[in-house]
């Protein structure tokens, strides 16, 4: 049945990546990147990351989350607390992120430990969203089972009868922000006949030491 994915391929040939030449600050490299598929390519969702995180049980999982700020501090994401993924990160707070750039062949790796932020961080993002996306926080269970779309609708409704009567939807105590402090980046770039420069990252003590790694 797969056979047709077999000759599915491409060859990278847009750029390339020096260990020698990127900067001494992944978070730094991390930026110039992110700001390149934006204004070359109109990414849209340029911060969409795949977020991998490991439960009590040891079983792994993963889904698409989307970055929401970051300095040298770390990378912030916002989430239901009670969701798998919270659920996940509180029994085990080492996670792995993958933002993947086709356009410009690139993909950039991060590892590091995930915690929440600060309650007042997490009001003024949760302020700044749409009163949409504030009700769908609101009334979703998030990772939980329930009956059915209709018994999600009528909870987004409710709350919506809500906000239209002009009163503020609260950010729900189990929804917030988490900021993941990452002890290791790796920038990838695709190059012809799979010969892929990959450059890593690793915090040592205070400062970043900078190995390649072959393909």
């Amino acid at each position: 049945m797969t056979d047709h994915l077999s000759g599915l391929r491409r060859t990278y040939t847009l750029a390339s990546l020096d260990e020698t030449e990127v900067d001494p600050s992944p978070f730094r490299q991390f930026e110039q990147w992110l700001a390149q598929i934006r204004e070359q390519t109109n990414h849209v969702e340029a911060n969409a990351m795949t977020l991998a995180t490991v439960g009590g049980d040891g079983h792994p999982s993963a889904r698409i989350v989307l970055l929401k700020g970051f300095d040298e501090r770390g990378l912030v994401f916002f989430s239901h607390y009670d969701s798998l993924k919270g659920t996940e990160i509180a029994a085990h707070p080492e996670v792995a992120t993958v933002f993947y750039w086709a356009a410009l062949e690139r993909q950039v790796r991060v590892r590091g430990i995930a915690s929440r932020i600060g309650e007042a961080e997490s009001d003024a993002y949760f302020a700044s969203r749409p009163t949409g996306s504030q009700i769908g926080a609101t009334a979703s269970p998030q990772s939980a089972v329930v009956e059915n779309r209709e018994w999600l609708e009528r909870r987004f409704s409710a709350l919506e009868d809500q906000a239209a009567r002009g009163e503020p939807v609260p950010r729900p105590e189990h929804w917030g922000g988490y900021r993941i402090v990452p002890w290791e980046f790796e920038s990838w770039q695709g190059r012809p006949n799979r010969l892929h420069d990959r450059v890593r990252y690793r915090l040592v003590g205070n400062s970043w030491d900078i190995a390649r790694l072959a393909p």
